[in-house]
């Protein structure tokens, strides 16, 4: 029961008018810092932080030295590689696996493509 109900009841059944009870506002912080960041525009770059610093862990150390993401934007993940044999290997081989292990990892909306581009 909340105070509010509580307080209509008591009132019913005394005939007296109770004050009036204000609703409990409290929040965590870390629901408080989502609006805030959200607010600002600041949860798509911390998504970005994150899904970069897991490209090591994610596709492993060979395509690391290899491969290197730059941005993430709107979902997509542009990966720079060093090499045309690798940027090859990696679009035609590799994309549906690593693109897996990352919505695995960090959900379908996250990254939804991912371009390896020579450079």
């Amino acid at each position: 029961m909340t105070p509010f109900q509580r307080a209509r009841i008591l009132s019913e059944w005394r005939g007296l008018p109770e004050p009036a009870v204000k609703p409990d506002r409290l929040a965590s912080a870390a629901d408080l810092i989502g609006k805030v960041m959200a607010g600002l525009g600041l949860k798509e770059r911390f998504r970005q932080e994150e899904v970069l610093a897991a490209w090591r862990e994610l596709v492993g150390d060979f395509i690391a030295e290899h491969a290197a993401p730059q941005r993430l934007q709107t979902g997509v993940l542009f990966v720079r590689v060093l090499q045309p044999t690798m940027h090859y290997e990696l679009d035609r081989v590799w994309k549906p696996k690593i693109l897996a292990k990352f919505k695995e990892r960090f959900g379908a909306r996250a990254v939804r493509e991912i371009r390896f581009q020579v450079g």
